[in-house]
């Protein structure tokens, strides 16, 4: 099983292509950075955490230039975003963010996205907290039909593309895998009908066991290969018995939070998390 870590990468903690070096040298084997473009000050929708907001949210860089630093600095380790919040974002520039990103860095992204929970800063991007989901999936087939057709179109409620030309191409095929954030049912149907993986976060009630039943058996009323997916644990616990466990059940990464921190804390937590990668 891969070890992945995951930091909200920020002007103020480890520079996002040093830490890419030092997850490579270590053996990590994905970096994913979450991304808010904004937070409004209004607060009105609070934090799934509980408590105040905290201070990396409202700093995080964009995801996409982030990891640019980091695929300059590395050769393997795989990068991927967690989650970018796609319904906020124009099919078509993020696209070719995305293809830009794996034709650059050698086929190396993993693109984690999410309908994210924050009302008040999707409301100002003119996105409705009710209507979320139905215009990110829109805007994800809208992607892929850039990434594999030589002339692109779609047409749905939230996206209409005409016949359109969009390079490069991923180097990736079809295209960088699509892994899709969350625990419901619905988040389990939305993989299967057009993700290319699951992103579910650890909690004190996650069982890898009955996870990978949830998705298997979904996957075999839709007559989805389970060979076709993926399976990442978002903040997966630095606990040796537990990652063996996601390991055994069949989750193919698990991804570790890094705190927003200096480049000595964080560098002497990875040295904390080796023997795990190893």
């Amino acid at each position: 099983m891969e070890i992945g870590a995951i930091i909200f990468a920020t002007a103020y903690s480890i520079q996002v292509d040093e830490l890419a070096r030092e997850l490579e040298a270590r053996g990590f084997g994905s970096l994913v950075l979450p991304e808010h473009t904004h937070i409004p000050t209004s607060r009105q929708s609070p934090w799934p955490g509980g408590g105040e907001l905290p201070k990396e949210y409202s700093h995080t860089y964009d995801p996409f230039v982030a990891l640019s630093f980091a695929a300059a600095a590395t050769t393997k380790l795989k990068l991927a975003t967690g989650i970018c919040l796609v319904a906020q974002r124009d099919p078509i520039a993020t696209a070719k963010s995305v293809a830009s990103l794996d034709v650059l860095s050698g086929g190396r992204v993993i693109f984690g996205i999410g309908g994210g929970w924050n009302v008040e800063e999707m409301n100002q991007h003119g996105v409705q907290y009710k209507t979320r989901f139905k215009q990110l999936r829109e805007h994800v087939l809208a992607m892929k039909a850039l990434w594999t057709e030589d002339e692109a179109s779609f047409h749905g409620e939230f996206v209409n593309l005409e016949p359109t030309w969009s390079w490069p191409k991923p180097i990736q095929r079809p295209h960088p895998p699509v892994i899709i954030g969350g625990e419901t049912d619905y988040t389990i149907n939305r993989v299967i009908e057009f993700g290319d993986g699951w992103l579910p976060r650890a909690s004190p009630n996650f069982d890898p066991t009955v996870g990978m039943t949830r998705l298997r058996e979904a996957a075999g009323k839709a007559g989805r290969d389970m060979s076709s997916l993926s399976v990442s644990v978002f903040r997966a616990p630095p606990d040796a018995q537990t990652l063996e466990s996601y390991a055994q059940a069949g989750i193919e990464r698990s991804l570790l939070m890094l705190p927003s921190d200096d480049r000595d804390t964080v560098l002497r937590l990875l040295d904390e998390y080796a023997s795990l990668v190893a």
